[in-house]
This record gives structure tokens, C-alpha cells and sequence, in this order.
């Protein structure tokens, strides 16, 4: 009984989230907490954020999810110049439905028409359907497990959920998560196929790292609890923004969105014990929720709170 009382409390231990970016093209931190100041680039000028090394071949998705991931850890722009010192044991989950459908469909189209001996070796590799975790992994030297998610409206939230479970079995020291849609002529023709009204798929991504307290540089005083699911519609969530639909992305990028906001609100109030809570789904898929607290000002791990 000990034992299970304990499992109990470890599984509503709340997580800290060290850091968050949201990258829809074309949208600032006006439009949507979490952005850049100026507009988001789209992914064809990703190089004015990651630089101009290491993109070649790389689909329009995975250049958001390393934009998003590149400004979550507060780099500056451009490749990165030396080995982070918290990538061994951090892991990459990643929520995405349909991040490289087009280039499936094109792999696919060139080897019934053609045969196997045409498709370019910049396209085989971006078939796979963990191609965005693993370029993030790659780029960053993060040695942790490395996930996809594809689960439909909950994605999102279902990639928290999983990387919640990963740092709390001692999986994984640190998790970075990300959410990302691209809005390709394919992506949004089987986005369209869903069932009600969804809207037009738009492209974006967010990423926000997650730890234990301490398991990152930076505390920030927000934390995130359980994901809890739903059967029946929870109703709207309070304060979320609403920039269109990001599908699989929309759980990731809501808790970015959120932690911004509450980091803000907490920058310019200085008070303590604001939250709110993040949901995505839809009736097909269910729904996901989470609380998003902020616990107080931003602060250096380790220091007196």
C-alpha cells in the first residue's frame, strides 16, 4: 500500500517547464505569446534562425520544429557553436500528424511511375515518419528516447503525456517537446477529409522543455500537471488563443502560448499562483487537458525561490 501511495503522488508531481517558443510563420509575440518579436519566419528562410548549415533536404516541418526548438532553448541565431551541455539524457518527443505526408505521397507517386531507382537520397531519409525528432536530436546532440506522435487532435497533449512518463520512470533526464503542422497541398487536402469543420490547416510549431525541478539551467517558475483525458467536451479553456487550426501541433503550441502568457503576466504583476489550462481534441479523438501554473518569478535553478 506504501508503494502505491507513492507511485500515486510521483504520477500528480508537477513538471517544470524551463523554457517554450511558438513559430507560426508570419505571427509575432502580439498575435501569439511565445513568438519572436518580429514575424515568425516561414521555412524557407529558416537560416535567419538556425542558420544556413544543415538544412538541404530538410522539409518545411522539421525547419519549423528546429526553429521552435532553437529559440525554446534560447539560442542565438545561427548553427550551433559547441556541444549543450544538458543534451546527453534529454529526450525528443514529437507531436505531428501529417509533417511529411507530401513527401510520402511524392516518394510514393515517383516509385509506381519510375521504379525505386529515382527517388532522391535528400527525400528517402524525410519518408520516415520519426524524421522531425530525429533531425532535432541530431542537431542538438539530445541522447535521450527519441518519439513521434501521431494520435490525431490530441497529439499534442498525448506528446506531453509521453514524455511526462518517460522523465517520471527515469527514462530521461529532460524532455524537449514539439508540435508541428505543415500546410503543404497534401497535408491540408487529408486535414480537409476530417469529420465537422476544423478550418484550414495551417503551418506552425511550438516547443516547450520539460523537467523534474533542477533538471534544466533555468527555472521559470511554471509548471505543468497531469494530462487528463475526456470522453465528452470539457468546453473552452479560458484565454487560449485562437490562430488557427494547427491540428496535431495545437496541444504543443497551446502550452507554449500559455507558459508565455503566464510568464508575462507574472513579469509585469509580480504576483504569484496564476494558471490555466491548455486543452485540445476534438469529438473523434477525445479530449486532453492541462493545468499550467505559474509558482513565481523566473530564477535560476538552485537559487532561494
Amino acid at each position: 500500500m506504501p508503494e502505491t501511495r507513492t507511485r500515486a503522488r510521483a504520477a500528480d508531481q508537477p513538471l517544470s517547464v524551463a523554457g517554450w517558443a511558438t513559430h507560426v510563420p508570419g505571427l509575432t509575440a502580439a498575435d501569439l505569446p511565445g513568438s519572436p518579436a518580429e514575424p515568425a519566419c516561414g521555412p524557407d528562410d529558416a537560416k535567419d534562425v538556425l542558420g544556413r548549415k544543415g538544412l538541404l533536404g530538410k522539409e518545411p516541418s522539421t525547419r519549423l520544429a528546429l526553429c521552435a526548438t532553437h529559440r525554446a532553448l534560447g539560442l542565438p541565431p545561427g548553427k550551433l557553436a559547441e556541444p549543450l551541455p544538458y543534451a546527453p539524457g534529454t529526450a525528443v518527443v514529437v507531436a505531428s500528424n501529417l509533417g511529411n505526408v507530401e513527401t510520402v505521397s511524392t516518394v510514393l507517386d515517383d516509385m509506381r511511375s519510375r521504379g525505386g531507382n529515382v527517388v532522391s537520397p535528400l527525400d528517402a531519409p524525410n519518408a520516415s515518419s520519426n524524421v522531425i525528432a530525429s533531425s532535432i536530436a541530431i542537431r542538438y546532440g539530445f541522447t535521450g528516447p527519441n518519439l513521434a506522435v501521431c494520435s490525431g487532435a490530441t497529439a499534442g497533449l498525448d506528446a506531453v503525456r509521453l514524455a511526462r512518463l518517460l522523465l517520471l520512470a527515469g527514462r530521461a533526464e529532460r524532455a524537449v517537446v514539439v508540435g508541428v503542422e505543415p500546410a503543404d497541398p497534401v497535408a491540408r487536402a487529408l486535414a480537409a477529409l476530417r469529420p465537422g469543420d476544423p478550418g484550414e490547416l495551417i503551418a506552425g510549431a511550438g516547443c516547450v522543455l520539460l523537467g523534474r525541478p533542477g533538471a534544466w539551467p533555468t527555472d521559470t517558475g511554471i509548471t505543468v500537471g497531469p494530462v487528463v483525458r475526456h470522453t465528452s467536451d470539457p468546453g473552452p479553456a479560458d484565454g487560449q488563443p485562437a490562430v488557427g487550426e494547427l491540428y496535431g501541433a495545437a496541444g504543443v503550441v497551446r502550452l507554449a502560448a500559455a507558459a508565455a502568457m503566464l510568464a508575462g503576466a507574472d513579469a509585469d504583476a509580480g504576483a504569484d499562483g496564476a494558471a490555466t489550462t491548455v486543452r485540445c481534441g476534438d469529438a473523434d479523438d477525445a479530449w486532453l487537458t492541462v493545468d499550467v501554473t505559474r509558482a513565481g518569478a523566473r530564477r535560476e535553478a538552485g537559487a532561494a525561490a
